[in-house]
């Protein structure tokens, strides 16, 4: 099964970050949570996240994705980390999966992985930047990148990062336990 890792930041928005973590997990995907630093993350909305391991530890590791939650200050943060975009520089030389939602595609855009690519964001997030082509989709996928509009898009965004790395049988099974409808 396909494994994902989680950089969490202080600040990040912990609807995105709980909602994909839970649905990955639901599908059976291994996923690793991984703290900037030691200890408890503290959420845009002040929830307190407990990440499983930090980013030192967990970059030990190979994974077939690297997610990033959005959320202000949080994806300033994962921008400002030079350990974050080296990792996704890397993953995208190797072909690997990178996704971002709300405000963290700006991560994606400082490693530059959205040059010539279709992406989203939270609305402002990557206007003013001429080589990425904008799109006002829920979830745009472009290649091995992935990326989503806000909170509001996070379920929906959760399921694609399913069908992606699982399939389609599989997203449809997590999504009918959801009872969306």
């Amino acid at each position: 099964m396909a494994k994902v890792l989680v950089p969490l930041a202080d600040g990040c928005e912990e609807l995105e970050a709980v909602t994909i973590i839970d649905l990955l997990r639901r599908a059976g995907i291994e996923v690793v949570v991984a703290g900037l630093k030691p200890g408890v993350v503290k959420a845009s909305r002040g929830v307190q996240l407990v990440p499983d391991v930090t980013l030192d530890h967990a970059l030990a590791d190979d994974y077939d994705m690297v997610m990033l939650p959005g959320g202000m200050p949080g994806a300033a943060h994962l921008k400002d980390d030079a350990r974050v975009v080296d990792l996704l520089k890397k993953m995208a030389a190797a072909g690997k999966y990178t996704a971002a939602i709300c405000a963290a595609p700006m991560v994606l855009a400082e490693a530059g992985l959205l040059r010539g690519k279709q992406a989203t964001s939270y609305p402002g997030v990557l206007d003013g930047l001429p080589d990425v082509r904008l799109r006002a989709e829920a979830v745009v996928q472009d290649g091995t990148v992935l990326t989503s509009r806000g909170p509001g898009t996070a379920m929906d965004f959760a399921l694609q990062l399913v069908e992606t790395l699982a399939g389609r049988a599989k997203r449809e099974q997590v999504e009918a336990a959801l009872v969306r409808a």
